[in-house]
């Protein structure tokens, strides 16, 4: 407990005990042993008795006195080190070779660890010795903590990983809840909301203003982005960037060199949409990427590929298209919709880029534009057509029933291009929130077969989940069931089922005919939304 006093020239409880074994006197040397390890104050000699007269113990005297000047030190190593004198850590590298020695000492350690936590450059030998002990390491503060990680990759590894693991169980959680509807979703929490979360906050105290461990740990996302595909660690990446934006550390984002494309982008994120103006921003540091710094692509491909970029992507196409519709106008003479499908194929092609590490845009297949664009929105107007003829007098109606069949260059490009999938799917969402039976219908057997299963991916599960809430009384008709359920869903039940509803894949089979399987999956679902 004591360890280190004999170092510095202090006596200890074996000096003590060796003067007591050794004496003739033991009460003349206990006075003796008071009076040279006291405190040195001679006017304090003389009223000592007196607190022995009122019967406090010389042991919670020392001790108050003690506790009350350690406090006064620790708050005097933070005056000096946040003054402007040119010795200030002079100063405190002179306190630190005296206190060092007691850093085991539990009532000195404080005032160790304060010395060390404002010491911009702790000594090598001193970071090694507290690295090796794990109680020390455990106490000391995170800036003495940064400056053993910047030179210990895999320690610094260690403490990270359970923060990025709870982190993708935190957003699992979220798309797996079924606390769900059309104004809840997974998509709800603002931006910065979401950067109020535990494991960003934690990170970024972890990271301060060190440049070098914030290198490490997008190292660690690009790491396990591409060993996993999880795009919720591409989020991470942007909220991470931002959470130090908020805090001001212009230390990275100066140096980050996506900070103001991610930062442009975070607005949109925030407004859901993708303005003409900072469409233009966007454009201007895509196209601002120089010969040579070609790997910043890979950066903000994963940036992009966040899901809540693609979101935001997606749901400003789909406006874009609305707005084109209106106008008689084509897709491809839109510049503001070529530079959204642009982004968009850039951040769905960033796992390739990066397992590649050939950092160039991919090119976007221009029959997505002059053949799938026009199919999705000839899907439109067909659409559009039904519903003002119905709105006729039936003396004007004509026999035009609703179509049951899609463009064969939309189903294609469903299967065959991840871009205009994503946009498939999403037309399906907008279709499904417009509350459109008849469309919907049209729609879900088209989205059994799909590029790399995109249609069966938890977040658009999630989001349809909710959407179809608002359709909560069609789902009395068998018909609009049978669409959903048999058409769509159950085509690939044995891994849906403990998704979106209570029923394990062993209880669903178990059940007897087919109608009693139609009417519980029905019922979960209906008890789910």
């Amino acid at each position: 407990m004591f360890a280190g006093l004999p170092e510095l020239g202090i006596s200890n409880g074996e000096d003590l005990k060796e003067t007591l074994t050794n004496c003739t006197e033991p009460l003349k040397a206990i006075d003796q042993f008071q009076m040279e390890n006291g405190i040195l104050l001679p006017t304090l000699q003389s009223a000592l008795p007196f607190l022995d007269l009122h019967g406090t113990p010389r042991l919670e005297f020392h001790q108050s006195v003690f506790d009350e000047l350690r406090d006064k030190l620790m708050e005097r190593v933070a005056t000096i080190a946040e003054g402007k004198e040119d010795d200030r850590y002079g100063k405190l590298e002179e306190l630190l070779e005296k206190s060092f020695p007691l850093v085991k000492m539990p009532s000195i350690q404080p005032v160790v660890m304060q010395v060390l936590k404002h010491l911009p450059k702790v000594p090598e030998k001193k970071l090694k010795m507290v690295m090796a002990d794990k109680e020390l390491y455990k106490v000391c503060a995170v800036e003495v903590k940064r400056q053993i990680w910047q030179d210990n990759q895999a320690l610094f590894g260690d403490e990270v990983s359970p923060l990025l693991k709870q982190y993708i169980v935190e957003k699992e959680a979220a798309l797996f809840s079924s606390d769900l509807s059309i104004l809840h979703n997974f998509f709800s929490p603002s931006p910065k909301t979401r950067r109020q979360g535990e494991v960003v906050l934690k990170l970024t105290q972890m990271i301060g203003k060190n440049v070098k461990l914030y290198d490490m740990v997008l190292q660690f996302l690009r790491t396990l982005f591409l060993r996993t595909r999880n795009v919720h660690y591409c989020t991470l990446r942007a909220e991470l960037l931002m959470s130090l934006h908020d805090l001001d550390i212009s230390e990275i984002c100066s140096v980050d060199p996506c900070h103001k494309f991610t930062w442009c982008l975070d607005a949109c994120i925030r407004e859901k949409f993708v303005d003409g103006k900072r469409a233009r921003e966007l454009q201007g540091f895509l196209d601002g990427v120089k010969k040579g710094q070609e790997q910043v692509l890979g950066d903000l491909s994963m940036i992009l590929c966040d899901p809540f970029a693609c979101n935001t992507l997606v749901l400003s196409i789909i406006k874009n298209l609305q707005e084109l519709l209106s106008q008689d106008a084509l897709p491809r003479d839109s510049s503001d919709l070529m530079l959204l499908l642009r982004m968009l194929s850039l951040g769905q092609g960033a796992w390739d880029m990066i397992d590649s590490q050939v950092f160039k845009e991919p090119r976007l297949d221009l029959e997505v534009v002059t053949r799938f664009l026009p199919a999705m929105m000839s899907v439109v107007v067909d659409d559009h057509t039904f519903i003002v003829e119905q709105k006729l007098p039936s003396e004007e109606k004509s026999s035009l029933s609703y179509p049951t069949t899609l463009p064969d260059a939309f189903i294609r490009y469903l299967q065959e291009n991840r871009v205009a999938c994503e946009m498939g799917l999403y037309y399906v969402l907008h279709i499904a929130k417009l509350r459109n039976k008849n469309a919907l219908q049209r729609l879900l057997p088209s989205l059994v077969e799909t590029y790399n299963d995109m249609a069966f991916g938890d977040i658009f599960l999630h989001l349809l989940t909710g959407h179809l809430t608002l359709l909560s009384d069609e789902f009395g008709s068998e018909d609009f069931c049978s669409v959903v359920f048999d058409g769509f869903l159950l085509t690939s039940y044995s891994r849906l089922v403990p998704f979106w509803c209570p029923l394990t894949f062993r209880e669903y089979t178990d059940t007897n005919t087919r109608t009693e399987k139609f009417d519980a999956v029905k019922s979960a679902f209906l008890l789910q939304g």
